[in-house]
């Protein structure tokens, strides 16, 4: 399987944007620069859109999530869009009862726990994603040469939210069921990877020009226990859009250590937290691995100068790389002002 001719990495409007110029290792014509959560809760022009919408709701307004999705592009210049979504939207589409809470987050009408529980998972049906698939194909019509990142949550984020049933710090329930239920824990693993596989391949036919996993919660994992009870996964969820042949970008929060066995899993990016310097990252991963960060998102209500001075650090340590990507090392905080952001993209292109 290929993409379609028509799709924007095959009829020329991104295969040669410097965002995918530098997923791909080459030299881009500019810096590239992105934000995760750009698109979202520190842009006036979000929250007045939304007003009255819950976020599920507004995941799955196709013309609501492309306006969204389109927002910081047109106000901050930067050199992607990143497809406004959720990582439980698949939980949703296939069924299982789950909702987003304000100031709380994913939490699902029952926690899956057990085998009868993960027996009865409903299955992710291809017709379901098409509303995913309609709010691509408005976004990509309107962004011309600017290419589209997809995104889905990792297993091991999805599955955690899963046992726990809501957001938890130290994710005790995942992580006990992975040792003391294996076969458990890699069926529920299966599932997550095969509903996050099939909602990236949705956003990438449909015209995104890579995808990123999201492993949000990995960092509360050893080595070992990554290696054995996760990694597979990821890989697994992975498998559904490798024929495609766009580039793909893994990314995590606090998984310093679990670098290279996260890049192990197949990806040809990645995305590195604001808490290890880009070089290491790089001297870790053996010096051939693009590299996309790491901003740390705290510095954006800094002082300009304390700002400027750390994100031309960062652009220093990221050039040890074959290629690097700007962006923060987590997501953009709520409170941040906008212009702020602007004004970032604009040195960082300007380096």
């Amino acid at each position: 399987m290929t993409l379609s001719p028509s799709h924007p990495l095959m009829d020329g409007r991104t295969a040669n944007s410097p965002l995918i110029t530098a997923y791909r290792g080459g030299t881009p014509s500019r810096r590239p620069v992105w934000f995760m959560r750009q698109a979202g809760r520190s842009l006036p022009e979000y929250r007045e859109l939304r007003a009255g919408t819950t976020m599920l709701e507004s995941c799955l307004k196709p013309s609501m999530a492309a306006e969204i999705t389109l927002q910081p592009v047109r106000r901050h210049d930067v050199d992607a869009a990143i497809f406004f979504s959720d990582i439980v939207i698949p939980l949703k589409l296939a069924g299982v009862g789950v909702d987003i809470v304000p100031g709380v987050g994913p939490v699902l009408e029952k926690p899956i726990r057990t085998a009868a529980d993960i027996a009865a998972l409903p299955e992710l049906t291809d017709a379901a994603l098409d509303p995913i698939r309609e709010a691509v194909a408005l976004t990509v019509a309107e962004l011309g040469n600017t290419p589209l990142i997809g995104f889905a949550g990792a297993p091991f984020t999805v599955a955690a939210y899963m046992v726990e049933g809501r957001p938890s710090r130290d994710h005790l329930g995942p992580r006990t069921m992975m040792h003391a239920e294996p076969e458990l824990w890699a069926e529920l693993m299966n599932w997550a990877a095969d509903a996050s596989g099939k909602f990236l391949r949705a956003q990438i036919e449909a015209g995104a020009s890579a995808g990123q996993l999201f492993d949000s919660w990995a960092g509360s994992l050893g080595l070992a226990d990554y290696t054995e009870h996760v990694a597979p996964a990821s890989s697994r969820a992975l498998d559904h859009v490798r024929d495609l042949g766009v580039p793909l970008i893994h990314f995590g929060t606090g998984t310093s250590e679990l670098l290279g066995a996260m890049h192990g899993v197949g990806v040809d990016v990645m995305g590195v937290d604001y808490r290890l310097p880009l070089d290491e990252a790089n001297r870790r991963l053996g010096g051939n691995v693009p590299l996309q960060g790491n901003i740390d998102p705290a510095l954006l209500s800094a002082p300009w100068e304390v700002l400027e001075a750390h994100v031309r650090a960062v652009v220093a340590a990221g050039a040890s790389a074959p290629s690097h990507v700007v962006n923060l090392g987590h997501g953009v905080p709520p409170e941040t002002d906008p212009a702020v952001l602007t004004r970032l993209v604009e040195l960082v292109h300007s380096i």
